[in-house]
């Protein structure tokens, strides 16, 4: 399938921004950046991006991962790994195949989040079995950050569990950019298997998509701290219908931001001076800088709280 428009554009911005990530590293010398790709036996390879503080011997460091969102890429969220990581925590970004500038051809599909949310699982094993660095991880202390499709897959790894049979009454009466991705399942498919991991223990969601969808129980029984994200000016993935139904079935205990002027692409990272007006030019009187500081340094402080790292 090819994506719309908007998702078009957003290719173009990573394009514009997916310069070597070491390069994007430069001016910060605490920070350790790499590439590698984790095995994914029966499926496509995962690529992945890593930011790690400098850790001497006998140092030790809990495990982010960020899951980004439709068409997107690595640099995606590269303030946000740049911060988490020079806050002391090890960063791990997976490049979602079939889900990213390059290949679109998983979108929409019954397995779409199926294998998102297997992606997560298989980088979390690399990264503890096979990361050089592995011995600086803290066992069972993950969390897991996730933006829009990203958001909806850290709420699968955590527990929730979507119910795509809903889509279609759904999108009959209230459509939305959801709607224009899903591709209707075969009659004889195959249920998605949903990877949990119970290796997370914290969740930052911001803007998750498909809220609608989700297995009321499964959010419920969530168990782990979950911080939740909203724009009030959200148009692509609306608040009422998404992050509105994601608050009220994990409960009170979710520590929500809403966060005013804010649209959907203002949780990418700040753009470059020539990035497409579309994707980078936020509502009037919105600063996207100003904004993502505050956002990283909430993150770091839920992250601390609930994983424990040393700045």
């Amino acid at each position: 399938m090819k994506l719309p428009a908007i998702g078009l554009l957003l290719a173009s911005l990573v394009i514009a921004t997916v310069s070597p990530l070491a390069a994007r590293a430069q001016g910060d010398p605490a920070v350790a950046v790499q590439q590698a790709v984790v095995d994914d036996p029966g499926h496509a390879p995962i690529p992945i991006a890593i930011w790690s503080p400098k850790l001497q011997a006998g140092q030790a460091a809990p495990l982010i991962v960020i899951s980004h969102g439709t068409g997107a890429a690595l640099s995606s969220h590269i303030d946000t790994a740049r911060a988490l990581a020079g806050a002391g925590f090890v960063v791990v970004a997976p490049l979602h195949p079939g889900d990213n500038f390059q290949d679109d051809s998983a979108v929409g599909k019954p397995q779409w989040m199926a294998d998102r949310s297997r992606h997560v699982s298989k980088v979390i094993d690399y990264m503890f079995a096979g990361w050089e660095g592995r011995a600086h991880l803290i066992p069972n202390r993950v969390g897991i950050f996730g933006f829009s499709a990203g958001g909806t897959t850290a709420l699968i790894a955590v527990g929730g569990i979507p119910d795509l049979n809903l889509v279609a009454g759904h999108c009959a009466k209230q459509p939305e950019f959801a709607c224009k991705l899903m591709v209707p399942a075969a009659s004889d498919a195959l249920p998605p298997q949903w990877t949990h991991d119970q290796r997370i223990a914290a969740a930052v969601v911001a803007a998750p998509g498909l809220g609608f969808t989700f297995d009321p129980a499964s959010l419920r029984n969530v168990k782990v701290p979950v911080q939740l994200w909203a724009g009030t000016a959200d148009q692509i993935v609306p608040y009422d219908t998404n992050t509105a139904v994601v608050r009220r079935l994990l409960g009170p205990s979710v520590d929500f931001h809403s966060v005013e002027g804010a649209g959907h692409l203002s949780f990418l990272a700040p753009c470059p001076p020539d990035g497409p007006p579309m994707l980078c030019q936020d509502g009037a009187g919105f600063d996207r800088v100003a904004f993502h500081h505050m956002l990283n340094e909430t993150m770091i402080a839920f992250f601390r709280q609930h994983l424990g790292a040393k700045g």
